[in-house]
């Protein structure tokens, strides 16, 4: 690519980029939310059309101006959030758009003759008849990565491929990579994770705003390197923090259980722990082990089947969501497009989203108050460098960084008691986690009760004072920070218990493996 070129009303998100990609290289995209990244790479999917600048594939120009088109030219684009249809079986996901036919019906039969030899030739453990909507997110990354392959692709972009996997899935999907680009083919790895970058890619392009600032060789850099040629400047990738002060119990948790609604399998199975005024209670675990059911019962949005709820003494079991927070209990969600934020909305009305209905923001009457809500947006979008500083702009075109610092702002300056933070900085850039970061301890030493969820064991280890860890629903136990280590919290990730011997000595397939 060169002399790429890509405007849009607002922002220049791409100015003169040139970039390239040699076959049989992991080749890492990196830069902050709203460097330039994902729009470059939508250029060469034909997803955005370039105001200027060229595409050569083989030396050969190209004139993409669909995906269509490069996917004709062997250009496959695996999205981060997955673009599958959920009711329908891995095969026809796999063929949808490019359908094998008998007359004018589908040909299901060879369809999935030739999904099941894709899956065998590539090693992945799917069923090329189960339906989308049964698969764990790893599985359903697979099938994305399949569509690809079955359009034989010899360019694969992978765009923050690792946001949802488990460290197993991680390691499974390095694997294939590792694989495929040793055929001769030719992988773009965008990320925020520095250390699989480093892991995983042979050479390393950094954009920032909107530039190419520079590309590497893994051997000549590392993280910290790489973490100031993102931002511009020297760049914590610890944060720094002082030991807790804890107070008063601010949320208890007792005997919390729920069980699927139709399995019938347990969610959450007694689970219990007290968070202190002054302290970030962690609670660390592989994704799917009861963590998003633990933040839901405790803001009110499920109901337990059994177990108490309560916040500074008061029991808000009975409470919904609404009546929660007005009980002092702030929560940023995992997902912030889903739950944070109504992405139609402008940052100053998802700026008060949740207090909107009453003062200041809203009279006796219930009219908003828009002077009030500008006002308020104005500060916190400057307190917390939420860029751009127009609050009139659709939280839609907020890159994600951006877009968490404002959920993060919402929640934090309305004054709770409690904060409840889950996936805090999930799909976040460096520079955009270390703010974050610095809020989360801020939060902590003003004296708030910090709940801190997080599927990035870095991030709990970094920032907990105390680390509780869940495995299927249950916790298995908890340690102190300075007790916690990568080794003895992967035993607890893994379903086994720290009792009878250093969590260093392991049996056999429930090292820290989990956690590598």
């Amino acid at each position: 690519m060169r002399g790429v070129v890509k405007r849009f009303p607002l922002v220049l998100a791409n100015d003169d980029v040139d970039f390239e990609v040699d076959w049989g290289e992991i080749h890492a995209l990196i830069g902050e939310n709203g460097a330039g990244k994902s729009t470059l790479m939508k250029v060469l999917y034909g997803l955005q059309q370039a105001d200027a600048g060229t595409i050569a594939i083989d030396g050969a120009q190209a004139e993409i101006r669909s995906a269509r088109d490069a996917i004709d030219l062997g250009i496959g684009m695996v999205h981060q959030h997955f673009m599958l249809v959920e009711p329908l079986s891995v095969t026809e996901n796999l063929v949808l758009g490019a359908e094998p036919h008998v007359g004018p019906a589908l040909d299901y039969r060879t369809a999935r003759r030739k999904a099941r030899s894709l899956i065998e030739r590539f090693g992945f453990d799917l069923d090329a008849d189960a339906l989308i909507e049964e698969l764990p997110v790893g599985l359903q990354q697979q099938v994305e990565i399949l569509k690809t392959l079955y359009r034989d692709a010899r360019i694969l972009v992978m765009d923050e491929p690792t946001a949802v996997l488990t460290p197993q899935e991680t390691r499974g999907l390095f694997e294939f990579l590792r694989d495929y680009a040793a055929q001769g083919n030719a992988v773009v790895f965008i990320s925020h994770k520095l250390d699989e970058v480093m892991a995983i890619c042979d050479r390393m392009s950094v954009m920032r705003d909107g530039r190419m600032v520079g590309t590497v060789l893994r051997a000549d850099t590392d993280q910290r390197r790489l973490a100031n040629m993102m931002v511009g400047r020297e760049v914590l990738l610890r944060v720094e923090k002082g030991p807790a002060s804890p107070r008063e119990p601010r949320l208890e948790v007792r005997g919390l259980s729920l069980r699927h609604p139709v399995k019938q399998v347990p969610l959450l199975d007694d689970i219990a722990f007290t968070v202190h005024a002054g302290e970030i209670l962690g609670v660390a675990g592989i994704e799917g082990n009861g963590q998003t059911e633990l933040v839901e019962a405790i803001t009110g949005l499920r109901p337990a089947d059994a177990g108490t709820v309560t916040l500074q003494g008061r029991d808000v079991t009975a409470l919904n969501a609404r009546a929660r927070r007005e009980a002092g209990l702030s929560h940023v969600p995992e997902d912030r497009n889903e739950r944070g934020l109504v992405t139609s909305y402008s940052a100053a009305m998802n700026a008060v989203l949740g207090d909107h209905h009453r003062p200041p923001y809203a009279g006796a009457l219930g009219l908003l108050d828009e002077a009030a809500i500008d006002a308020h947006a104005t500060r916190i979008v400057e307190a917390y460098d939420v860029r751009p500083r127009a609050i009139d702009l659709m939280t839609a075109s907020f890159s994600g960084g951006n877009a968490q610092k404002l959920v993060v702002a919402r929640e934090m300056e309305r004054s709770p008691s409690v904060l409840v933070l889950a996936q805090p900085t999930r799909g976040v850039d460096i520079g955009a986690i270390e703010f974050v970061h610095r809020q989360i301890v801020r939060a902590r030493d003003e004296g708030l009760a910090v709940l801190l969820v997080s599927a990035d064991l870095n991030e709990i280890m970094s920032l907990a004072d105390r680390i509780v860890v869940m495995f299927e629903g249950r916790i298995m136990g908890e340690l102190d920070q300075a007790d916690a280590s990568a080794e003895r919290l992967g035993l607890l990730m893994a379903g086994s218990s720290l009792s009878g011997g250093d969590a260093s000595e392991a049996p056999d397939g429930a090292s820290a493996a989990p956690v590598a």
